[in-house]
């Protein structure tokens, strides 16, 4: 399928921005609110001239798609979203899009507003070919995959064609479909046939009504379908296949599919494909369930409740959400914003043996994605911490975990010996704040420094001790292994990264200490990946040597929550995110409960270190 271009010439696609005329929910999609109906009006491309000045902009063709980004989004890239119907509106042109409320892209995209900035990378990709004179014309759409065949639909003679929708339950997108024979199909039997597609469509359907081609969009499981059944009815199809991508315009191959004739670039040779072609692999892993679900039925009955407590070096934690060293003070700074005591644990500000003033200068720079902080570990000292902050924390429901960091060995012990006398259920050994000139980190890059100091600590407390990990050091695995030989009855990672900024003005570095810590969304991935390795090294050990790991690091929702305990994690810490969104914690509380609820899982342990 060749190279679209435009009136002059120019190739496509073409970058550019639109504006919002129309954006509400979609009727008829269920549970209403989970599809919308998006329209844009696109006056000027980016770029589609010298001068900047379109006169004319490119019309999309029924099959291809754009990459759309609100202009004041959070995401760093855009959302492939099939066009619905596109008309040229004097020199620019009008766009419609189906949009499914899902991730936090698609969710920017339903909440804009009349007159909003969008912006677009398209028209992307190929067509949906059109049919030979004679062809007797089936076409199928699954989901939000109706868009697409929709808009091509009609481009077609009315009642040229016969069509079929499949949903789970209502129906949308049909309001231009002007078929011969229109079957719907919802898995819930709430429109049409009663059933997925398969109870409508089968190969001795497509043989039985003469079909000589197929086109189809939807879930990859109904285009395997589609793709098997036409083989078995010698019908030609061409199915649109979707998949993530980054650029959109076939250069960073982050899209390709599997065919017969060898990798092919959804974007660029698709989305439209020869059905033949295709390689539908049988998916690797299935969904998880937990002991609560029926087997029989697959549902989870309405009163199911998950326990969402665990136990972290013999200490009870309501839930697996702890408050992070250095974001939540003391707990109760956040207790007119939200309902503290909600929360599993609560780790104080990291604390040394004398008060500390903290750091000069700029102590917080703000990243895309993240937050470096240069804060020094500026605390009371842990006297007056014992005397004024110790007795508000334990009035707390959260478990209260002393944070316990030194400038020194004989800093850290002295240290520990006051906590040791309290009645601080745990305490957190910070051996890896960065923003620190002597002790901190530094007791925590070596394997020797990090057993040493946690030995010491040991030897004059008998409170549970976790160990606080630098993600920085150049032998992460060794060091949580030393601190465990050396007495550690659990270890939290990972601290923040070093990090750094300059000032353009001056040249200069912004912080005084040059190197600061950063930390935020942009460090999960990392975070995530150490905690499934430290974890994998522990489980290596015979089991009665292992000791628990609380992940940290960028965790922001839930569902970041959920990957740590599935690496492995026995409990999670939340910082950074609760500066972004003071009721950060309790959202992740919430939506664990409510995936467990979902899925039928009695405890986190059914579901904790499954991707192991």
């Amino acid at each position: 399928m060749k190279e679209l271009t435009d009136c002059k010439g120019n190739p496509l696609p073409v970058f550019g921005e639109g504006r919002v005329t129309y954006c509400s929910v979609e009727n008829g999609a269920v549970p209403r609110g989970s599809v919308w109906l998006l329209k844009v009006l696109v006056n000027k491309i980016v770029g589609s001239t010298p001068d900047n000045d379109s006169s004319a902009v490119p019309e999309p063709v029924a099959g291809q798609f754009y990459l759309l980004r609100s202009a004041k989004s959070g995401v760093l890239l855009g959302r492939p979203i099939s066009i619905y119907m596109a008309k040229k509106a004097g020199n620019g042109v009008a766009l419609d899009f189906l949009i499914l409320r899902k991730g936090t892209g698609t969710k920017e995209l339903c909440a804009l507003e009349q007159n909003d900035k969008i912006e677009l990378i398209g028209p992307l990709g190929n067509s949906f070919p059109q049919p030979k004179e004679n062809d007797k014309i089936c076409i199928v759409g699954g989901g939000i995959g109706i868009a697409p065949v929709a808009g091509f639909a009609s481009t077609l003679p009315e009642k040229s064609y016969d069509f079929f929708a499949s949903f789970k339950s209502g129906s949308y997108g049909l309001d231009y479909v002007k078929a011969n024979e229109l079957t719907i199909t919802t898995d819930d039997g709430s429109v049409g046939v009663h059933g997925m597609l398969p109870a409508a469509l089968t190969a001795e359907t497509l043989k039985n009504k003469g079909y000589t081609v197929l086109y189809a969009c939807g879930p990859t499981p109904m285009l395997a379908y589609l793709q098997k059944i036409c083989v078995e009815a010698g019908v030609q199809s061409y199915l649109s296949m979707e998949n993530r991508m980054a650029c959109g315009v076939g250069a960073c191959l982050g899209c390709t599919i599997s065919t017969s004739e060898g990798n092919k670039r959804c974007c660029k040779d698709g989305p439209v494909f020869k059905g033949e072609i295709l390689n539908f692999d049988p998916p690797k892993f299935k969904p998880i369930f937990g002991s609560g679900r029926d087997t029989s039925t697959g549902s989870v009955s309405e009163d199911f409740e998950g326990d969402l407590s665990v136990e972290l070096a013999g200490v009870r934690f309501a839930n697996p959400v702890i408050a992070a060293s250095g974001t939540f003070g003391y707990g109760s700074e956040y207790a007119s914003i939200f309902d503290v005591n909600a929360l599993g644990g609560i780790c104080s500000k990291g604390l040394t043996l004398q008060a500390r003033p903290g750091n000069t200068g700029t102590r917080l720079v703000e990243t895309p994605s993240g937050l470096i902080n240069s804060i020094g570990l500026e605390n009371p000292g842990i006297e007056h911490f014992i005397e004024h902050e110790l007795p508000a924390m334990l009035s707390l429901k959260p478990v209260t975990i002393a944070n316990l960091s030194g400038s020194s060995l004989e800093t850290y012990v002295e240290g520990a010996k006051l906590l040791e006398k309290t009645a601080v259920p745990m305490i957190e050994l910070n051996i890896s704040c960065p923003n620190v000139k002597a002790g901190g980190m530094s007791f925590g890059m070596d394997c020797a420094a990090a057993s040493s100091v946690t030995k010491a600590v040991r030897e004059v407390t008998k409170k549970p001790l976790m160990v606080k990990l630098t993600p920085n050091a150049p032998d992460l695995i060794g060091i949580a292994l030393a601190v465990r030989e050396a007495g550690a009855d659990a270890i939290s990672l990972v601290n923040t990264f070093q990090a750094m900024s300059i000032d353009v003005n001056t040249g200069r570095p912004v912080f005084d200490n040059i190197r600061a810590g950063f930390s935020g969304p942009a460090v999960k991935p990392i975070a995530l990946r150490m905690v499934y390795d430290v974890v994998q090294a522990m489980n290596k050990l015979p089991e009665n040597e292992r000791i628990p790991v609380v992940g940290l690091g960028g965790i922001a929702t839930w569902q970041d929550a959920a990957e740590f305990l599935m690496a492995g994690a026995q409990a999670i810490q939340v910082g950074t995110a609760t500066f972004a969104n003071p009721n950060a914690m309790i959202q992740i509380v919430e939506g664990l409960r409510n995936y467990m609820k979902a899925k039928g899982f009695k405890t986190i342990a059914e579901f904790r270190g499954i991707a192991q």
